[in-house]
């Protein structure tokens, strides 16, 4: 495995994207528990991606326009929803004194956030073949083998973020006004990752 692959995945994954903000949200509103309970979903997200990938299906995501595109606008209208949950105070940054959602609906909605999300196909047909040489059963492997490093990067990253968030956790909710801003600075982190993925190409 090479040094290059590492960093790759590593500032892909650290960037700032949905599960990022998915799984900082359950931080700050539910703990520890909850955001390392969302990073497993973010995770398993990737799955489908990387089942694509090794099979060779996101080949045609990537030659068919239409496909792309349906995807995409799936992908677009969910940011739009957990933007609008967020803003009226029901999405990610809800703090409430009712009964907090089960491990599988957190699980479930962090698999939506990253199966909603054509780029990881893209990253995983465009980037991931860079890193795998020849071909039949050692190339499957190969890949395979790569995208599981990926995930195990994902979840690293995701519970690194989601452990910081539930740590400045008791500053942030104690103060209303705080948690107001907070919640217009995600909605508009989704707003604008929902505006980025829009303008991508297939």
């Amino acid at each position: 495995m090479s040094i290059e692959f590492l960093l790759t995945s590593f500032i892909v994954v650290a960037s700032p994207g949905t599960g990022v903000l998915y799984t900082m949200g359950a931080g700050l509103t539910r703990g520890v528990r909850a955001s390392v309970i969302a990073a497993v979903g973010c995770t398993l997200g990737i799955l489908p991606h990387m089942a694509l990938a090794v099979t060779g299906v996101a080949a045609l995501f990537q030659a068919s326009q239409t496909a792309f595109d349906v995807l995409k606008i799936l992908g677009v209208a969910y940011l739009l929803f957990m933007a609008w949950n967020t803003l009226r105070d029901s999405g990610p940054l809800k703090v409430t004194d009712d009964l907090p959602p089960t491990t599988r609906q957190i699980i479930t909605t962090g698999v939506l956030v990253n199966l909603l999300n054509p780029k990881l196909t893209i990253f995983f047909f465009a980037f991931l073949p860079q890193f795998v040489t020849g071909g039949g059963s050692g190339a499957f492997v190969r890949m395979v083998w790569l995208s599981l490093v990926f995930m195990l990067l994902t979840f690293i990253v995701f519970v690194a973020y989601g452990r910081f968030a539930a740590a400045i956790r008791n500053q942030v909710i104690s103060r209303p006004d705080v948690m107001s801003w907070l919640r217009r600075v995600f909605a508009v982190g989704f707003v604008a990752l929902a505006v980025r993925l829009g303008l991508e190409s297939g």
